[in-house]
């Protein structure tokens, strides 16, 4: 039995169109529905980078801050030290020579090459001289302190991970050593580098816990207030 459309009446003829309607709009409301979920996911995706990047430059910035202040020490102290010279009418010393000594001259070669190096901004070349130095003398009676600066070297070369890898190895053989906390302050830096802000909180814990006297615990407080 065929259906007659002109035999329906007109209310039965109002009533189709709506549900042919209806089946027709479904599908283009579900379209939309999943263009809108689309972009709040996409937006929400967008606001998780520009936090992770702003925590990354807030972190960075304080990073270079600080960095700054040590030059400023350092500079203050040099001055400080040829102001005395003069008074004594001293010769200045030479400022090339490093700040470590060593008993081999050839250690003290070493160790000053990867300095210029480092002093330079070459820090890749610094690091690998570093590491080259500890090769050939293992047993230096600075190991700790050459450590610190191959770590320090691979941090400002960008290389976070090899830079956390050698300062933990650092924390872990001389974990009271001067160097301890401030290699600490660096493998958290790098690890919020590496957008590992949980693992950057846990290792600030760590210091302000284990060396709450120190000036990286002092630090390490200010960063943690800016990962929050």
């Amino acid at each position: 039995m065929s259906l007659n459309l002109f035999s329906l009446p007109r209310r039965g003829l109002l009533a189709l169109s709506s549900v042919a309607l209806l089946c027709v709009a479904a599908p283009s409301y579900a379209f939309a529905d999943d263009e809108a979920r689309r972009a709040i996911l996409e937006l929400r995706q967008q606001v998780k980078q520009m936090s992770e990047q702003n925590q990354q430059a807030r972190l960075r910035l304080a990073d270079e801050v600080d960095m700054l202040r040590q030059e400023v020490a350092q500079l203050r102290g040099k001055v400080e030290k040829l102001s005395w010279q003069t008074a004594q009418d001293a010769p200045p010393e030479d400022n090339a020579q490093p700040e470590l000594s060593f008993a081999d001259p050839q250690a003290t070669v070493a160790f000053t090459g990867a300095m210029e190096l480092y002093r330079e901004g070459q820090y890749r070349q610094a690091a690998n001289g570093f590491a080259a130095f500890l090769d050939a003398y293992p047993n230096t009676e600075h190991l700790n302190e050459i450590r610190f600066y191959e770590g320090s070297a691979l941090y400002a070369a960008e290389d976070y991970q090899a830079a956390i890898q050698k300062l933990n190895t650092l924390v872990q053989s001389a974990p009271d050593s001067p160097q301890a906390p401030e290699a600490l302050m660096l493998v958290a830096s790098s690890q919020a580098q590496l957008n590992d802000f949980s693992g950057a909180q846990k290792t600030l814990q760590h210091i302000i816990q284990k060396y709450p006297n120190s000036e990286a615990a002092e630090t390490a407080n200010s960063r943690l207030q800016m990962l929050q």
